[in-house]
């Protein structure tokens, strides 16, 4: 499945490059797609096979040329592009956040996996991934417990995430223009924008947006281990402080705004500007997981 939904994810990328590309422009090379799209030139090779039956790619090797005379081949549905634990991590989040979840929270596999329409081996993979940092115990006689996060655990979390995001950004700044990133980088812009104009009724909304905007910044710099890792940081910095009620709205508008800043700074392609805004965002982040932290501890 995981290899399934990943070719098809690095499929609908290559299919918007190549829709960019004049009839009989070159194609880049393997070592090329496969830095843009972030797979293996094993993936690649696949991707251009199937591009080639469809008509939109001709040649071969390092003479392959776009066709711009194909017909239209249609990209495969969002839903079939995230992989299965992606879905389930979205699902939980959404599970805390609007069920306000709080530490001791029980857990149940069978009814998670219900309304997840998952097995339950999906879902106890999930929360085994968490288990490891102590935020999920498992109950002695079955089931699972929601456990607090400390004010220290968070800091050094956090960490982790200014430095591995911030040398991401730079890196996001210098990609080519060709790289479908950009793309999907002007999607969530949008994204961001109609969310603004409707911040009184959709607020709540900004969790999903808030971790698919990082995730899609960190992806300029593949790391496998990072890559794990962004589950925990998601729990903690996308919906712990969101426990706080109080000012959520505000915080949020605040948050987006500093996205937009954040993405034209990504667009404008000057590293000086990225890194300024990138710093100023994870520095209101810091201070807000800060407070929250405290709040919860004096609670």
């Amino acid at each position: 499945m995981k290899t399934d939904t990943l070719f098809k994810r690095a499929f609908n990328d290559a299919l918007l490059l190549t829709s960019r590309l004049r009839d009989g422009d070159p194609i880049p090379s393997e070592t090329t797609l496969a830095a843009e799209l972030g797979v293996s030139r094993t993936t690649v090779r696949k991707i251009l096979q199937t591009l080639t039956e469809e008509g939109v790619v001709a040649g071969a090797g390092r003479s392959r040329f776009a066709r711009a005379s194909a017909g239209e081949v249609l990209p495969f549905p969002e839903a079939e592009t995230v992989p299965t634990s992606v879905q389930v991590e979205k699902q939980f989040m959404e599970w805390m956040l609007r069920g306000d979840a709080k530490a001791g929270a029980l857990i149940n596999e069978l009814d998670l996996a219900r309304q997840f329409k998952v097995a339950t081996t999906v879902i106890r993979e999930f929360l085994n991934s968490f288990q490891r940092f102590g935020l999920i115990e498992r109950r002695p006689s079955g089931g699972w417990v929601l456990q607090g996060f400390t004010h220290s655990f968070a800091l050094e979390l956090f960490e982790i995430r200014e430095m591995f995001e911030l040398r991401s950004a730079r890196e996001f700044s210098s990609l080519p223009e060709s790289s479908p990133l950009w793309h999907e980088l002007r999607r969530l812009r949008q994204e961001h924008l109609d969310l603004l104009g409707e911040i009184e009724t959709r607020f709540q909304d900004f969790s999903d947006l808030d971790s698919r905007f990082h995730r899609l910044v960190n992806t300029a710099v593949p790391n496998r281990f990072i890559d794990g890792f962004f589950d925990i940081i998601t729990l903690i910095f996308h919906y712990h402080y969101q426990w706080n009620k109080q000012d959520e709205r505000e915080r949020n508008e605040v948050a987006i705004r500093e996205h937009l800043a954040y993405i034209d700074a990504l667009l404008s392609q000057s590293r000086s500007a990225v890194a300024s805004a990138c710093r100023k965002h994870l520095a209101s982040a810091r201070q807000t997981l800060i407070r929250s932290t405290s709040d919860a501890a004096a609670g």
